[in-house]
Formats: structure tokens, C-alpha cells, sequence
């Protein structure tokens, strides 16, 4: 029977849900993105023949470096058609099948280079305490003129003369943005056109009706896997508002953000890291100090290698947030989870849980809803003892060191959701399954 299985972050990003996706793609014939745009940053670590190449992802589904599995990209995402292009001929030379097995929605939204410029000015114009932490490139300005109805869509490159139209419309609300609210220089409507125009003809052999592709692949019993991008606590309605991206992070999103029933989403697996991270502002209640050597917070930093694969910042850092998780199960309705980057807590001689907050007083096991009263959170810890040997490329749970066992059967005591897998590395096989998502009834 086939299985609709959605992968999504249970924290705040960079959980490492691009490998989880590529180690399940040998159960599935299909992988799907739902939300967000090239703000999104998957790595990827394949061995072959005993050589380590890396692949660096944004926009293409992890699948594409499974031969075989096709790639779909759904209404739900913004689309920068140049970094697609850009990402497409990148991995063509590695010899990667890409055009092949790479299908878009003709409703993907297209970002713009207004957009870009505008995102970027308006950061730049936030005060320091206030600045978001965007990635500049253009997400959040496009997923507002999808919602205000004036969107170019991958659908509009199809007809020249009307696309000629809109973008001109389109771009005078935009120069007018630039020039008068942020005083900056105006773009060039001939000069986007010409673009649009151009990249076109590269992607039009790749526009597919997406809601159809998955009905039929769901006919034919095929398994299908949703890649959400970013975390389910930077979700625009349930994550740290204002201190979130421009889409729904969220489970069900992969409903809406491809076409598919809800009610064919048949197991929810969310990513965590052992530990936890952020990157830009917002409140963060378990966050440790990473610059001062010889600190859990620079261990998590150094070891675990934080930093953006967009924006290349460093990753804040702290101690697993058990309140936050919870939070996340909640509104993603998780079927299991996948713990991540176990191996960076390596010789900690202690380990601490986040499994409350204090807040005015009273003890909550629930984050509060809005970044000002997260902030003013006081985290609450239970501490645990930490291992001396290795978890690093472990691949079998009666190996892991019993200190380790125990901080993973706590996570799933604090959080109530069961761990069904952890990985142990960047490479496929550095991963301990306890159970297969795919394989549960």
C-alpha cells in the first residue's frame, strides 16, 4: 500500500532534514517541496566509491540525487527562476539526471528582483533589536503579492502579452516602494521582462500539473515524500511572530502547498537536533553562550559546524527545548521522530533538557503564543549525565553508550512522541533506525 509521508523541522530550521529525506528516498518515488523558496538550505553528504561529495541544495527536492526518483516542486513555493536555472546546471555537472525528473507548478509564485530589493531594504532599515534576520531574498515581498492577488506565476509565462502587462503593473508598485518608502533606485521593467522571457524557455519542458502528478502516483500505490524547508517554530501563524519566515512550515502546509487531501497524509516525522539551534533574532529561552571555548554552547557551535548553508551566519545554540517541541508535535500532529546530531554532545560531562518555562511565576510545559512573552521565559532544566565514548557513526541502538540511550528515551518521556530514528552523521548509512516510517502500519 502507498504511504504519503511528510518530513518536516521541529525547531527553528537547520535540523538536517535534507539528509533524512535522501536516506528515505529508497523507499519513495517521489519527492515533493511544499513552502518557502531558495531561503531554504539542504546539504547533503553522498559517499561513492569510497569519494565524499557534497551537494548543496535550495530549491531542488533532496530526492534529485536519487537515481530514479522524480522531483516535484508545488504551488506552495516561491520561485526565483534564475537560482533554479542556476541550481539546475550545477548539478548537471555532477551528472545528475535533473530535467528529466524535476517538475514545477505552473501556480509557483515568481520572485522578482524587486522583490530582493526590497526585502534587503527594509532589513536594512530595521533597528538592530528589530531586524528579523532575512535572508534578503525576496521570500517574504513575494509571498505578500501572492496574498494581495498580484503575483507573476510560473503559469504567466506561457502568454507573453499578458505577462507584459501584469509585470508592468506589478513594478510600478514596487518602484513606488523603492523609490518613495525606501529610498532606493527603481528597476528596469524591459530589463525583468527580457529575463522572464529568456529563462522561460528553460523551464516551460518542466511545468507539470503537480496536484494531478501525485493523484496519479497515489493510484499507481507509489510512495510520495513531502520535504517541508525551515522549522515548524519560524511558521508565519504558529512559530516566534514576528521572528518567522513568510510561509507555513507546518505539516498540513504540504497539504495545501502541493494539492493534496489532508486526509492523505498518512505519517508526520519531525527532525530535532539533540541539541538546539537558531539563526537571526528572536527569543530562544535555552540559549547557551558559543564564543567562550570549553562551553557546551561552543562545543554545539564548533563540533556541530552552525552556520547558515543561505546565509553562512553563525547558529545560535542551546540546550534541547522539550517546551518548544511540544509546541511543535501539537500543531504538526507528529507520527515520530528523527533525532539528529547526536554525536556533536560527545563528551559533555552533563546534558541538560529545557523541560519548562517560568513565566510571570507559573510553570508552563507550552510555549505562549508571540515572541514578547517567549522572551520573557525562564527556561527550566532537568540535567542528565553525559558519555565518554562516541556516538559518530554508530549504527545500531545496543551501541550507542547506555548515557546516551537514557538522554534519548528522556526526550521521548518529556515529549510523549516515540524516536523511530537517529542519525549519527552527514552520511546516508551513519543512521540508527529503530522504525521505518515507511513500514509502520
Amino acid at each position: 500500500m502507498k504511504k504519503n509521508l511528510v518530513v518536516i523541522g521541529t525547531q527553528w530550521g537547520d535540523e538536517g532534514k535534507g539528509k533524512i529525506v535522501d536516506w528515505l528516498t529508497d523507499h519513495a518515488s517521489a519527492v515533493v517541496r511544499f513552502q518557502g523558496g531558495h531561503n531554504a538550505g539542504h546539504t547533503l553528504v553522498i559517499e561513492t566509491n569510497g569519494v565524499q561529495k557534497e551537494y548543496k541544495l535550495n530549491l531542488i527536492p533532496s530526492g534529485i540525487v536519487r537515481e530514479g526518483v522524480e522531483c516535484l516542486i508545488g504551488n506552495g513555493v516561491v520561485l526565483d527562476i534564475n537560482h533554479l536555472i542556476s541550481e539546475i546546471q550545477t548539478l548537471e555537472k555532477d551528472n545528475l539526471d535533473v530535467r528529466n525528473r524535476l517538475f514545477i507548478s505552473p501556480g509557483c509564485p515568481l520572485i522578482l528582483k524587486s522583490h530582493v530589493l526590497i526585502d534587503q531594504a527594509r532589513e536594512e532599515a530595521r533597528s538592530t533589536e528589530k531586524k528579523i534576520g532575512t535572508t534578503g531574498k525576496g521570500i517574504g515581498p513575494a509571498y505578500e503579492d501572492k496574498v494581495a492577488r498580484r503575483s507573476i506565476r510560473v503559469y504567466d509565462l506561457f502568454n507573453p502579452e499578458a505577462l507584459k502587462e501584469k509585470l508592468t503593473d506589478l513594478l510600478s508598485h514596487h518602484n513606488f516602494i523603492l523609490e518613495q518608502q525606501l529610498n532606493a533606485s527603481p528597476v528596469n521593467v524591459d530589463e525583468i521582462y527580457n529575463n522572464l522571457v529568456e529563462c522561460a524557455e528553460v523551464i516551460k519542458p518542466l511545468v507539470m500539473d503537480i496536484s494531478k502528478k501525485i493523484y496519479d502516483l497515489n493510484q499507481a500505490d507509489a510512495n510520495v515524500l513531502f520535504e517541508g524547508a525551515q522549522g515548524a517554530l519560524l511558521d508565519i501563524d504558529h512559530g516566534t511572530y514576528p521572528f518567522v519566515t513568510s510561509s507555513n512550515c507546518v505539516a498540513g502546509q504540504a497539504s495545501a502547498g502541493s494539492g493534496i487531501g489532508p486526509n492523505q497524509l498518512d505519517y508526520i516525522l519531525g527532525i530535532t537536533k539533540a541539541y538546539t539551534t537558531r539563526v537571526g533574532g528572536g527569543p530562544f529561552p535555552s540559549e547557551l553562550d558559543i564564543d567562550q571555548p570549553g562551553t557546551p554552547g561552543y562545543q554545539m557551535s564548533d563540533i556541530g559546524k552552525e552556520y547558515g548553508t543561505v546565509t553562512k551566519r553563525k547558529r545560535r545554540c542551546g540546550w534541547f527545548d522539550a517546551v518548544a517541541l511540544k509546541r511543535s508535535a501539537m500543531v504538526n500532529g507528529l507520527s515520530g521522530l528523527c533525532i539528529t546530531k547526536l554525536d556533536v554532545l560527545d563528551g559533555l560531562d552533563e546534558i541538560k533538557i529545557c523541560t519548562h518555562y517560568e513565566l510571570d511565576g507559573k510553570a508552563t510545559d507550552i510555549p505562549p503564543l508571540g515572541a514578547e512573552d517567549v522572551s520573557r521565559c525562564k527556561p527550566q532544566f532537568i540535567t542528565m549525565d553525559g558519555w565518554n565514548g562516541t556516538t559518530f557513526r554508530v549504527k545500531k541502538w545496543e551501541e550507542l553508550p547506555t548515557e546516551a540511550q537514557n538522554y534519548l528515551q528522556k526526550i521521548e518521556e518529556v515529549t510523549g512522541i516515540p524516536i523511530h530514528i537517529v542519525s549519527t552523521g552527514p552520511e546516508r548509512d551513519e543512521t540508527i533506525l529503530i522504525e521505518h516510517p515507511f513500514e509502520i502500519n
